[in-house]
């Protein structure tokens, strides 16, 4: 029992030899709430000890210092001092044993300061006490001055100042320097807080004085400041261990060359190359058209100036008399390939004539067979399966990033869910709170004591019901909780909030205390206590009176940018945040674990409870939040907002297409005339077509996904929509011949505009096939969606939708109204074609000034953490496997920590912040006999076992490996395998900081009786990434650098030559698709290419040039999507690039009807054949595939999904109308200056010859001149 008594003070003067305190005299009357027992000396100026036998053995044990010889040493310390300063150097040395010369400084000194012989001339005693110990009243030292040469502390600091904690990649030092941290510290802060009792840790207060050399200023007379030799962390120690590793130690980092420096721009006469050499490029191609135009002139000149000196050039005249001007064709002049471009034509058009009269003549069976054939497809969206993890849809399962996923789920349970709030109070007035140790303070708005308080029950809140548990479940059921992982209690959750530094408690958030400080008393509450945290977050006790702690009720530190945002710069910015953020982890869970479900049910829970509050009155916060499932749920969230979206836009469709395929040649008739039902009935074949593409792929077993629901539809629709324009308005033009039923001039149309129709869905349909190589799952499943359904359109077009309109003829022909079938009108229907607007407007106006011969070359000119994941076949428990991995002092200079560390140096580069965290270093901290971690029992029950660092008394006497004369400490294998798994079930504490439960426990997958490791990672964090460059820039750094590390580790003796190193972050599987989404969509487009050309050649009788300025024309306008994406803000992702392989479909539309109606063309110029297929074609693309696109995309604008905005509305307008300016202004041109020449085999076969896009009689008395 202690009795303090007043305060006495005497001390001899200075003197050679002499003690200024002696023995241990119970403990410190003015220290409360000390981690450790504040034992103090006895004031005792006496004559220095001579040591001999066991008190020089330990006194040599406990003290590195200089000189010390058994017969002539002398010292001022007992050996009940010695085991106490034993005791207090262990708490320190579990963090700096790795550096042997910072471990022997920091020994060194206070050393010095308790056993020197010499204490009277470095010590000066300030205060002493009378303290009643043992029924006896003795004096006891309870402060004193210590007088240090600054050139032996700054050495010591600089020992120590970069010595790293393996465990939280900080530095050892940021955990000794109070509120300074590690950037603030220096060597005066660092002893300050050392002899600072409100620590908790320094069982007195002493003043250190830093004295210059030759400064004799404030020093008392006959006081020395103490000058011992401090050991460079590059040098051996006096005991003879290593010098530090270069990860503790810069001055032991080997030269290690900077990074090749980054290319420089490519530059041409001081400009961008690029651009150059594109500049160029257009001007020789412009050099080049010009060139083509002179010839193709001087050509032209020639044969008019020939023809008309010729008598080829007679008149001659058709069957009325009337003179035809037409060049006489030469059987010579026509070319195989000719003849088989029209054999192909004239079979595909028969076939479909005869096909279209019979779906014409047994409509209603057709109909009836063709929704029989769409339900049995379609009864295979009951087993539909909606893939809406991200994972699953963007990260196809053999690419390296997944594998390398699945590899860590397996081995160390999926990455923890997080869930995040981020909370601000806009408005709120701040002030300045003038503290008592650290002076005026700005406090923002936000740190008030009432927000945290609300920020405390807010956190409370979350319980609910669990079905799968059968019980109410909390936050406990499902929480990470790293330092008891078995059976956690809320306690031990890991949430991340700033009431965390109060451990949660509203009593510690409430508590105050009067204190003095430098004669002046004040009190000092929560804000004294929060400054101190979040300058010091790993202290287990404050400096204030309060004596609370910082670490978090879980027991790990709880680090400032987790707990605050919005600051500027750190130590005095924190203060003035202005964001609270509060983090919950979570475990993650396999999908098929009851625990998932729980978990998911949390998240719910504490959505709905957020959501709540920020609707209530009282809430005090704006916030941002989200959860783990909050990507999913966005997704599924936004799609069903965003459904009534794509509902008015496909009723605005539905209703162009209904209202533009109507005749209206009159008032009376507008009923009869109008197509409202077929426009129905058109939609109803796209969605049928859908459906049964959904369904079949149901069937089999491969998922659809919520991209697949918006954009297929949308994709099929533009093809339908064209085709049934082009179908019916061909329809509306034509006139029935004499003799001929109304069946068969629907065949006939069908036979016309089927092989048109046939080429484009043939074409987009091979591309989507061939896109369904793609690695990624959206993309691949996307395609074969795609592909299925653009053929079941094309089915239902030429059999269910042609039978349909077989049907509204019918009506139409019997004056019957549409919605009315029983009213009758008596106007009859002109017997003549319905032309509409479009067509007149296209060839009278649109045609002639697009192909004049100035505007033809104007448009030609003009147009987080991350790990790195060791594999199995290394062995981790030989020495030469523990240098290569590990960083701490014996180490190899380029182990796989060190190089990560080399890293880190050049973070812009390297994308690496933070070296990585080692349990391979801290297990062997963790051995080294200098910490108080691995003990064993020498008595009682359990003799020969663990004994934990918390564990008191004289049972466990016996360190479980020796003390190395070089300082590295290595165990063997038996030891190894024997300690290991006490030191990853050891829970760290202020005894020993080392312990691997929490750190490490989940980071070792390993088997004792197998020397190679399963699996092991090494966490490390990456630099703050903003974007997705950086994202996909740190994932290509990561994994150079992890292939780097896997060679030096192979080259080591016992390792697997298939031994692998990889980097693992929970984003890299997203980001993956970056690093080759430029290859991937160049495959996948080029893919789809390759078929528009090769099915557009075939279908035209092996027509190599109108194959080819359709592939042209395609590309140009996939090029030109690309360019203005980068205008328009729109990223290049996978949702992108389903997009642009989406517009390579729509562009098949808007381009190879031209070239087909251009190529069977009778025209005899190739003006006049582009003029005839701009009005005639170009009219039906432009009502069918850009009006029809048009309305349903502008709706979209209005869509409240990002995602909808920018993927749908803005990319598919750029598709829209690029292909529109291409389809109809680009090609025609293109086809009028390089077109194919005159389609002589169609003039060959002079007698009556239907061609395949237009009904053209040609004379028969069209002279062929027979060369025989």
């Amino acid at each position: 029992m202690f009795s303090p008594s007043p305060q006495v003070s005497s001390q001899g003067p200075p003197r050679e030899g002499y003690c200024a305190f002696y023995e241990e005299c119970g403990r410190n009357p003015t220290v409360d709430g000390s981690l450790i027992p504040p034992i103090v000396p006895c004031l005792n100026y006496s004559a220095a000890r001579h040591l001999t036998g066991e008190h020089y053995r330990r006194l040599k044990e406990v003290c590195y210092l200089p000189g010390l010889r058994e017969g002539n040493t002398y010292a001022c310390c007992s050996l009940g001092q010695l085991s106490s300063l034993e005791r207090s150097l262990s708490l320190s040395k579990n963090l700096l044993v790795r550096c042997p010369s910072c471990a022997e400084n920091f020994a060194h000194l206070h050393c010095i300061t308790t056993c020197s012989p010499n204490q009277t001339q470095t010590l000066n005693v300030t205060k002493v006490m009378n303290v009643t110990y043992l029924n006896a009243t003795r004096e006891v030292v309870v402060a004193y001055q210590a007088y240090i040469s600054s050139e032996f502390s700054e050495g010591a600091f600089n020992s120590c100042r970069n010595v790293r904690i393996p465990s939280t990649g900080g530095f050892a030092i940021a955990t000794m320097c109070g509120r300074y941290g590690s950037k603030l510290c220096t060597a005066q802060r660092w002893y300050d807080f050392q002899g600072d009792t409100s620590n908790g840790l320094a069982p007195l207060d002493i003043d250190f004085r830093l004295i210059a050399n030759n400064d004799t200023s404030g020093v008392p007379e006959g006081i020395i400041p103490y000058s011992g030799h401090a050991i460079g962390c590059n040098e051996i120690t006096t005991t003879g261990e290593e010098a530090c590793s270069c990860q503790d130690c810069l001055e032991s980092c080997p030269p290690v060359p900077p990074p090749p420096p980054l290319p420089e721009p490519f530059m041409l006469l001081s400009m961008d190359g690029y651009l150059l050499i594109c500049i160029i490029l257009f001007c020789l191609l412009m050099l080049a058209f010009l060139f083509y135009l002179i010839v193709s002139c001087y050509v032209e000149y020639q044969n008019k100036k020939h023809y008309r000196t010729s008598k080829l050039n007679k008149k001659i005249k058709d069957e009325n008399s009337n003179e035809v001007g037409e060049r006489i064709i030469d059987p010579s002049e026509v070319t195989c390939l000719e003849k088989n471009s029209f054999a192909a034509q004239a079979f595909m058009s028969r076939q479909f004539q005869r096909w279209g009269t019979l779906m014409a003549s047994y409509p209603l069976i057709v109909i009836l067979v063709a929704a029989v054939i769409v339900a049995v497809f379609a009864v295979g969206l009951k087993s539909i399966r909606l893939t809406t993890d991200p994972v699953e849809l963007w990260s196809a399962p053999n690419s390296r990033a997944r594998q390398e996923k699945d590899f860590h789920d397996e081995n160390f349970t999926p990455f923890f869910r997080t869930n995040q709030l981020i909370l601000t109070a806009p408005g709120r007035t701040g002030h300045l709170y003038d503290s008592l140790l650290f002076g005026p303070q700005n406090f923002s708005g936000l740190i008030s004591k009432d927000l945290i308080i609300e920020l405390l029950n807010l956190q409370r809140k979350i319980q609910f019901w669990s079905d799968d548990l059968n019980r109410n479940a909390s936050l406990k059921d499902v929480c990470y909780a790293p330092l008891n992982p078995s059976n956690p209690s809320l306690t031990d959750c890991a949430v991340n909030s700033l009431p965390q530094y109060f451990q949660n408690s509203l009593e510690n958030i409430d508590a105050k205390v009067n204190m003095t400080e430098l004669g002046v008393t004040k009190e000092v509450d929560w804000r004294d206590h929060l400054i101190y945290c979040l300058n010091s977050p790993l202290s287990f006790k404050d400096i204030t009176d309060l004596g609370m702690s910082c670490m978090a009720d879980y027991g790990a530190p709880v680090f400032p940018f987790l707990a605050v945002g919005g600051y500027e710069g750190e130590y005095d910015g924190y203060t003035n945040s202005e964001a609270f953020i509060m983090t919950f982890s979570l475990n993650n869970y396999g999908r098929d674990d009851p625990k998932f479900k729980v978990a998911l049910q949390w998240e719910t829970e504490f959505l709905k409870i957020v959501q709540d509050y920020q609707r209530s009155p009282e809430c005090k916060f704006t916030f941002a939040y989200m959860a783990e499932r909050s990507l999913e749920d966005e997704i599924n969230r936004t799609t069903a907002e965003d459904i009534p979206i794509f509902m008015i836009s496909y009723a605005v469709i539905f209703v162009y297409i209904a209202v533009a395929l109507g005749e209206y040649s009159s008032c009376k008739r507008l009923l009869v005339d109008s197509k409202f039902l077929v426009g129905l009935g058109g939609i109803l074949v796209v969605v049928c077509s859908v459906l049964a593409s959904m369904g079949f792929y149901s069937w089999i077993g491969i998922p659809s996904s919520l991209v697949i629901l918006q954009v297929v539809p949308f994709l099929v629709l533009a093809v339908g929509a064209d085709n049934i324009f082009i179908f019916v308005l061909e329809y509306q033009r034509d006139v029935r011949e004499m003799g001929e039923t109304r069946e068969q001039q629907i065949g006939r149309v069908l036979g016309r505009v089927a092989p048109s129709m046939l080429l484009c869905s043939l074409s987009e349909s091979v591309c989507f096939f061939l896109g369904a190589l793609s690695t990624m799952p959206a993309v691949k499943a996307f395609a074969l969606y795609a592909a299925l359904a653009i053929l079941m359109d094309f089915f239902l077009q030429i059999t269910a939708f042609v039978a349909l309109l077989s049907l509204d003829a019918r009506r139409q022909d019997n004056n019957r109204c549409e919605l009315l079938c029983c009213v009758t009108v008596s106007k009859e229907r002109a017997n003549k074609p319905n032309e509409g607007f479009l067509l007149p407007f296209m060839r009278k106006f649109y045609a002639p000034v697009l192909l004049h011969s100035v505007t033809r070359i104007i448009v030609v000119k003009f147009g987080v953490p991350v790990y790195f994941v060791t594999k199995r076949g290394y062995d981790f428990s030989t020495v030469e496997g523990m240098n290569g991995v590990c960083s701490s002092v014996g180490c190899d200079q380029f182990s796989m920590t060190q190089k990560i560390r080399y890293a880190t140096d050049y973070p812009e580069r390297s994308y690496m912040a933070i070296p990585a965290n080692s349990w391979v270093d801290d297990f062997i901290d963790w051995l080294n006999p200098g910490s108080r971690c691995c003990r064993l029992y020498t008595a009682g029950p359990n003799v020969g076992e663990f004994c934990p660092a918390n564990i008191t008394g004289l049972n466990c006497l016996k360190k479980c490996l020796p003390n190395p004369e070089d300082g590295v400490v290595r165990p063997n294998l038996t030891q190894f395998n024997r300690f290991l798994p006490e030191f990853l079930a050891n829970r760290p504490d202020l005894q020993c900081s080392k312990g691997g439960l929490g750190a490490y426990d989940t980071a070792v997958v390993y088997f004792s009786d197998c020397p190679f490791f399963s699996a092991s990672r090494f966490m490390a964090y990456h630099s703050p990434l903003t974007n997705s460059q950086e994202f996909t820039a740190a994932l290509k750094k990561a994994r150079e650098l992890a292939d780097e590390i896997t060679k030096g580790m192979r080259n080591i003796n016992g390792t697997s030559p298939d031994f692998e190193v990889f980097p693992y972050t929970i984003t890299y599987v997203f980001y993956e698709q970056y690093l080759t989404i430029v290859e991937e969509g160049l495959f996948n487009i080029g893919l789809c290419l390759i078929p528009t050309f090769v099915v557009c050649c075939l279908l035209l009788g092996l027509d190599l040039i109108s194959g080819f300025l359709n592939l042209l024309t395609i590309l140009m306008i996939v090029v030109d999507t690309v360019g203005v994406m980068t205008l328009w803000s729109i990223d290049y992702n996978a949702v992108a690039l389903i997009n642009l392989v989406t517009a390579v479909g729509i562009s098949v539309e808007f381009v190879s009807h031209m070239t087909r109606a251009f190529a069977l063309s009778t025209k005899m110029t190739r003006i006049e054949r582009a003029k005839e297929a701009t009005a005639n074609m170009g009219s039906a693309v432009f009502a069918g595939v850009a009006m029809t696109n048009l309305p349903g995309i502008i709706v979209l604008a209005f869509a409240k999904a990002q995602l909808i905005q920018i993927f749908f509305f803005r990319l598919n307008l750029v598709i829209t109308l690029l292909g529109l300016a291409h389809g109809l202004i680009f090609l025609p041109v293109l086809l009028s200056y390089f077109g194919m020449n005159n389609n002589v085999q169609i003039a060959f076969h002079s007698d009556v010859t239907y061609a395949a896009d237009k009904n053209i009689k040609l004379f028969k008395n069209f002279k062929i001149i027979n060369n025989a």
